[in-house]
């Protein structure tokens, strides 16, 4: 079981490569497998909540992403097995997809593409389990719940007051994150509430996004 749990992620990154690989080559199948609004709320093409998660918009972009998910699904797969994995990872996939479109829902020429949603709710989950780990970014030491704190604070800010050229979905890392947590926090409740204070102080900043979605009708 052990050499599963090591082998399915590994699997699903060979996959990811090559598919993304496909799509930087074929325009036709990047176009056709995307998210976009246009193509799942007026055209029914369900396919692209989960296909997206196969295209990449270059190297750069796929190699953060399956870094990302080769060592945070270890975590995962060690704590829910390959099933609780494979669920919590397209699971994110999907809840960061819906987010975008449920936020951009007004906006038919949005669109998407990346494992981030679902890379960041293997990420989150792995936080929300042990939020006083030490994490690296770009080889920096950093504590994983500062590390979600800021980086929870920069999405909502980025979304609330979007860039020009900002081409990151901030809205699909944030859907699956959230939904990471609500995963640990459904299976395995004695972890999260363990480590509730540092959960709480990471999501502050959603309650501010939150508002203003919601009252302000920003980031629409």
């Amino acid at each position: 079981m052990n050499n599963l749990n090591q082998l399915i992620p590994v699997l699903l990154i060979v996959l990811t490569c090559i598919t993304s690989y496909i799509g930087f080559n074929n325009s036709a199948t990047f176009q056709r497998y995307q998210f976009n609004v246009i193509g799942v709320r007026y055209h029914k093409q369900y396919r692209r909540l989960i296909t997206s998660a196969f295209l990449h918009a270059d190297w750069w972009h796929l190699f953060f992403n399956m870094f990302t998910l080769y060592f945070f699904s270890q975590v995962i797969s060690y704590v829910y097995g390959v099933l609780g994995f494979l669920l919590l990872y397209f699971g994110s996939v999907l809840a960061g997809n819906l987010f975008s479109l449920w936020l951009y829902k007004n906006r038919p020429s949005y669109a998407a593409i990346g494992a981030s949603g679902g890379v960041s709710g293997i990420l989150f989950a792995a936080i929300a389990l042990m939020p006083q780990q030490t994490i690296y970014l770009y080889f920096i030491p950093v504590t994983s719940w500062i590390f979600a704190t800021l980086y929870f604070a920069y999405s909502a800010w980025s979304m609330v007051h979007p860039r020009p050229n900002d081409n990151t979905g901030h809205a699909s890392h944030l859907g699956g994150a959230v939904l990471g947590m609500i995963f640990v926090a459904v299976l395995t409740p004695m972890y999260f509430m363990r480590n509730i204070v540092f959960i709480g102080i990471m999501l502050l900043p959603l309650l501010y996004l939150a508002y203003e979605i919601l009252f302000n009708k920003k980031a629409r």
